[in-house]
């Protein structure tokens, strides 16, 4: 079901130092981002210059849905939570308790730093005005997202908050009630029920009765994803997550089954999603095929499994030993990376590149998704070598504060002046000047 990559003898051969580019090994996704602009920028010209009458437009074409306010009612939202399954609201509220904890202690404080009498500079932490969230709900209501957008940026401080996700035919237009009860937990007053690339669109350019937003957040399809590159020179945005991916790094220690079912849980997302194992074990791989193809059979969404699993986004490959399998890990960087070794802590206090990393046989991807404290908002398509997941960080803006008094500022006028002056700029050694001229 999931093809063999042997990279064993990756480096049999090659002078001593030179290095093997993993990355053009790996299996990776199609997701053609360039393939997807020209849609894309049409979408967002219709938001930009034809207002809320194109995002109805496109409820209809894409969504199937027609309604002629976009904005949720307070009502829909206190009705869906009135009817939540108490079950389903348990567990949101322990997922909201742990990752409000894990928020609240990544807050960072303000920085003073002293540079001699009158001379202070103060790096501040200072919270996004406001922001727009993207909730995905086409193959799956990610209600979960709700609250990796919402929490964190609570807990910054943001002061505005709104958030979007498609309307759903099946809920008579509305956003899935799953996903609005959530919002009124949270006490997300402002949410639209539009989807897709016209969703963040909308949060750029402030459409209808949405006012424009600073930063966009959230994962999305592939017209998201494509609507936030296009359109991050508009607006902020936290990072480009695509269709999700786990790795799992592994040895001969690691449990078929528990393997399997952590690939399976990813490809369950959806058909694009990647599922790659890493192992030093031929054995493993050969026990863990075995579970996927029992395990798979079972499960609901079977088709749409068994196209990630088949994709060529999905691989096992087989590597020499450890050392090879995480320099493998680390070129993959993984949006999730489980470690499933001996010394699994040891293992992964060596991985530099992935989203998230998840520790042992009993820290599944599942648990990052939804109770871990973590958040699952990560970046994907090999981003985590440069880009961090969504966090407190990502909904603050560092300002410095430049307090100088006369005497702090002679102390370095001298410097101003001559540097000013090696870049043909006098204009600034005067402005430092005229300051004792008089």
């Amino acid at each position: 079901m999931i093809r063999r990559i042997d990279l064993r003898s990756a480096n049999t051969g090659r002078a001593a130092g030179e290095p093997f580019d993993y990355r053009t090994a790996l299996p990776r996704a199609d997701f053609d981002i360039e393939a997807a602009v020209p849609a894309v920028h049409a979408i967002t010209e219709a938001v930009r210059t034809r207002g809320i009458e194109a995002i109805r437009e496109m409820s209809a074409q894409f969504d199937g849905v027609e309604r002629e306010d976009v904005r949720v009612a307070p009502e829909a939202m206190s009705r869906a939570l009135a009817e939540l399954d108490p079950a389903i609201r348990a567990g949101l509220e322990e997922s909201i308790t742990r990752l409000r904890a894990t928020c609240e202690n990544e807050l960072e404080r303000d920085v003073v730093t002293d540079l001699g009498p009158g001379a202070r500079v103060t790096h501040r932490k200072v919270p996004i005005d406001r922001v727009g969230l993207y909730v995905p709900g086409g193959l799956a209501p990610l209600v979960s997202s709700v609250l990796m957008n919402v929490v964190p940026a609570q807990t910054a401080g943001v002061r505005s908050i709104a958030l979007a996700s498609p309307p759903q035919k099946d809920f008579g237009g509305e956003v899935h009630p799953t996903i609005l009860a959530a919002c009124a937990m949270l006490g997300v007053e402002e949410v639209y029920a539009v989807g897709g690339a016209q969703a963040i669109a909308m949060f750029a350019y402030g459409t209808g009765p949405c006012e424009r937003v600073d930063m966009v957040t959230g994962p999305g399809n592939i017209y998201v994803v494509t609507a936030k590159r296009l359109l991050k020179g508009v607006v902020g945005i936290d990072s480009e997550a695509g269709p999700t991916e786990i790795a799992v790094l592994a040895d001969d220690t690691a449990e078929a089954a528990y393997v399997a079912a952590d690939l399976i849980s990813q490809a369950e997302h959806d058909p694009l999603a990647a599922s790659v194992l890493v192992t030093t074990s031929e054995a493993l791989a050969d026990e863990v095929d075995a579970e996927l193809d029992k395990q798979v059979s079972v499960t609901k969404h079977v088709e749409r499994i068994r196209t990630s699993l088949t994709g060529r986004q999905s691989g096992t490959v087989l590597v020499d030993d450890l050392d090879q399998g995480l320099e493998v890990v680390n070129a993959y960087a993984a949006e999730h990376l489980e470690i499933h070794t001996a010394d699994a802590a040891a293992v992964a206090a060596r991985v530099r590149n992935a989203g998230a990393i998840f520790v042992g046989p009993h820290a599944p991807v599942s648990l990052g998704d939804y109770c871990a404290g973590s958040n699952h908002v990560l970046p994907s398509g090999g981003c985590a070598c440069h880009s961090s997941g969504l966090s407190v960080r990502a909904f603050t803006k560092s300002v410095h504060v430049v307090d100088y008094s006369r005497e702090g500022l002679a102390d370095v006028a001298d410097h101003v002046v001559t540097l000013a002056e090696a870049e043909d700029l006098p204009g600034h050694g005067a402005a430092v000047r005229v300051r004792f001229e008089r």
